[in-house]
């Protein structure tokens, strides 16, 4: 059994990205996803339940026989999934590429390159056809 571990933000064609990219890659049967979000701030208290991006991975993954675990935890992106995939004894790690201008780039940073750069385990980049600067 392989265990995935996602990391989903707030963008639901970045996870459906993710999710697909999963399932034409593994035997639904031989993995288990671990689908993660971090909250940044959450004044109110939400949960990963409630942010659509990985209610969609979700059903996709679930609707394909896959085993589906949520994990949530709070503060930055890059630690808190490599924590999280440390913890899963995660085989893989899937992050979603953004499409960015150089100067968001340099204002926003991003958070796949710190999880590539920082991982001690593999880590799959899907891109989207999404743009943000």
């Amino acid at each position: 059994m392989k265990d995935i571990l996602l990391g989903i933000d707030e963008g639901v064609e970045r996870a459906v990205t993710q999710a697909t990219t999963v399932l034409d890659l593994f035997d639904p049967g031989a993995a288990r996803v671990h689908l993660f979000h971090s909250f940044v701030d959450n004044p109110e208290g939400a949960t990963i339940t409630r942010v659509q991006a990985v209610k969609r991975a979700r059903e996709l993954l679930e609707d394909a026989g896959v085993d589906v675990q949520l994990h949530e935890a709070s503060g930055p992106a890059e630690v808190t999934l490599l924590e999280t995939a440390a913890e899963v004894d995660a085989d893989l790690v899937c992050v979603a590429g953004r499409k960015r201008s150089p100067a968001g780039k340099v204002l926003f940073g991003s958070t796949s390159q710190s999880v590539v750069l920082d991982a001690d385990r593999p880590v799959m980049v899907c891109g989207t056809s999404e743009t943000e600067d």
